[in-house]
């Protein structure tokens, strides 16, 4: 073996070589937002198989005497199971087990806000979220699984999902014009830890823009147990502030009435009428602010602003502000 491995050694460094530069090459690729995320999707996978061909110049260049040590037993511990997560890879294995199939059952576009919003049907399958995760969708209309936060809460007697997408990019400008009812779509999930769990007796809800879908999710799971059993105290102090740059009476509307169904302050700012959100209007509207958590959903500059401001405070925004960290590259 170690005769073989030295007979190698040539291809190896050789593959190895040209491994690096093309890994590096796909990792620009990933980083450089102006290229289109079909293009990212695919050289994505590619990633898998360059992969292995790293593990095989690490094997062939690796001290042969060294394998029988407690490093080289890690070692090859670690090239194993990152082969086999590498193979999985590339025959789109990894999720199989968390997919499911549906059709898409209704389709509502918001011209003004340049939202489209779509139900999803799943019969079975799927195994239930909590409000604030996402899913991965893929379909007729693309080869390639998208990320989208789920916008309903889950019972298995309706079986559907809610998906609300902003044209944002060059994928989401073109879904108003090729999804229709009857479509089949694949689910992947539920993803993500934005689930509004804590300790904390109150709770300020902030949503920039698109971001309200997770806190739209949350309200439609808290006013169904409302609705369910009106005499418990199902949900925690409750603040939502919903910042928009565009305003919709129909969407403010449907906000609104679900806001009052689950017992939510909730707080409509409209930038052109409002001027900006800023920690120091929320903490002028939620007195107990200091010992409240913060959930945050929107423009990454938008969270960074609010987070350094309430940390000038004394906050522990370490702690305490939760932010749905939703980009994929």
């Amino acid at each position: 073996m170690e005769q073989f491995l030295r007979s190698m050694r040539g291809t190896a460094e050789g593959l190895g070589e040209w491994a690096f530069y093309a890994f590096v090459l796909l990792v620009i690729v990933a980083l450089v937002r102006i290229i289109p995320y079909r293009i990212f999707h695919k050289t994505h996978r590619v990633i898998a198989a360059i992969y292995l061909v790293l593990i095989f110049h690490t094997v062939v260049l690796y001290k042969f005497s060294a394998w029988a040590t407690p490093l080289g037993l890690v070692m090859a511990l670690l090239l194993a199971a990152g082969t086999v997560a590498a193979i999985m890879s590339l025959f789109g294995l990894i999720g199989a087990s968390r997919k499911a199939e549906g059709r898409i059952s209704r389709l509502h576009y918001y011209p003004s806000l340049r939202v489209l919003e779509g139900d999803v049907d799943i019969p079975q399958g799927w195994p239930g979220h909590k409000a604030g995760q996402f899913a991965f969708v893929s379909g007729e209309a693309a080869n390639e699984a998208h990320p989208f936060t789920i916008a309903s809460d889950w019972h298995p007697e309706e079986h559907k999902l809610t998906f609300i997408t902003k044209e944002l990019g060059d994928f989401t400008s073109t879904l108003r014009d090729r999804l229709a009812v009857g479509q089949r779509v694949t689910v992947e999930g539920p993803y993500g830890c934005f689930t509004f769990e804590d300790d904390r007796p109150a709770q300020i809800w902030v949503g920039g823009g698109i971001g309200m879908t997770p806190f739209i999710a949350a309200m439609r799971q808290i006013a169904r147990a409302r609705e369910q059993d009106p005499q418990k105290n199902w949900h925690k102090d409750v603040f939502l502030f919903y910042a928009t740059g565009t305003w919709c009476d129909e969407a403010i509307g449907k906000i609104e009435a679900l806001a009052r169904s689950a017992g939510i302050r909730l707080h409509v700012h409209y930038d052109k009428r409002d001027g900006l959100l800023t920690g120091e209007r929320i903490r002028e509207k939620v007195p107990g602010w200091r010992d409240a958590s913060i959930w945050f959903c929107g423009p990454v500059g938008f969270g960074k602003a609010l987070r350094q401001d309430f940390a000038r405070y004394g906050f522990d925004v370490r702690k305490r502000f939760h932010q749905e960290l939703f980009e994929m590259r």
